[in-house]
């Protein structure tokens, strides 16, 4: 739960200050979701369960090879298919991804764990995403352009002038 709710803030965060993901967030869950790909593929469990997974963790893939074949001239409706698969890719790839790995490093999870702690990790790891946004989005009520730019970010829109 610790390390999901990590992982979630920042992609949250930017989404909320910045109005977008960034590329080096896309990319961190494409490599994290490949290769819990790979691993849910040879995994000895039976195929039906595994076809699902396995799609769920191609999303950020599609999305990947999309941005190669999409030009970027493409009006409207091929935009339009890019963002909706780069969004499904965040809101289902983030949280499927880091339960798949959960399940890859811990085996007995399911086993081990109780239904309703599974509900609390889901919420407490949604919880923290929530929060992560509208922190983002209230930027400037508690950060200045200058804990932007010491940090290595851009300053977002809206943000209070001032030094880190």
């Amino acid at each position: 739960m610790v390390g999901m709710s990590a992982i979630a803030w920042w992609p949250a965060f930017s989404l909320g200050a910045w109005g977008e993901i960034f590329f080096d967030d896309l990319l961190a869950l494409w490599a994290a979701s490949t290769a819990a790909f790979v691993f849910v593929l040879v995994e000895r469990k039976p195929v039906g369960g595994r076809l699902v997974r396995a799609f769920l963790l191609l999303l950020p893939s599609l999305w990947l090879v999309l941005n190669f074949v999409v030009d970027d001239d493409t009006q409207d409706l091929g935009i339009a298919i890019l963002d909706l698969i780069g969004i499904a890719a965040v809101l289902v790839g983030i949280p499927f991804t880091l339960w798949v790995l959960v399940r890859i490093v811990w085996p007995d999870f399911a086993a081990e764990t109780r239904r309703g702690t599974k509900w609390l990790i889901v919420l407490v790891v949604l919880g923290v995403a929530i929060v992560s946004f509208v922190l983002g989005l209230n930027q400037e009520h508690f950060l200045t352009c200058g804990d932007f730019a010491i940090s290595g970010n851009s300053a977002p829109p809206g943000c209070t002038p001032g030094e880190g």
